[in-house]
């Protein structure tokens, strides 16, 4: 008897996902007729040259994905912390505001002495 729909999750080895996508990315590159000869080749490949330079690709793949993973930008805000971005949000935003205003009065002051020099040369 068969269970065609499961609710049962299984956990990725850490490292595991780099694995499989190296792998993918050789199969992808050499387009071999023989995957699973060719997965065994570039496993064994993968082997010996971690025993020869004690260099793991997935413990390093695991490493990457923890300084990513565990980044503080991932993590939730606290209450001060979002009223903090708030108010910069509000000041950056009332800077523009400012300066918009500051280019817009330029802009009438230039039109304000070309027309007292149109005036005065009539």
């Amino acid at each position: 008897m068969s269970i065609p729909f499961s609710n049962t999750h299984y956990r990725i080895p850490q490292g595991f996902g780099n694995l499989l996508e190296g792998l993918t990315r050789e199969i992808l590159r050499e387009q071999p007729d023989n995957i699973p000869a060719f997965a065994a080749a570039y496993f064994e490949n993968l082997l010996e040259r971690r025993e020869k330079t004690n260099f793991d690709p997935a413990e390093w793949g695991t490493k990457v994905d923890d300084c990513f993973y565990n980044n503080h930008a991932f993590k939730e805000s606290s209450e001060e912390d979002k009223e903090k971005e708030e108010n910069a949000a509000v000041k950056i935003q009332a800077a523009f505001r400012g300066h918009l205003a500051r280019e817009e009065v330029k802009k009438m002051k230039k039109v304000d002495l070309q027309e007292e020099k149109t005036q005065e040369n009539n």
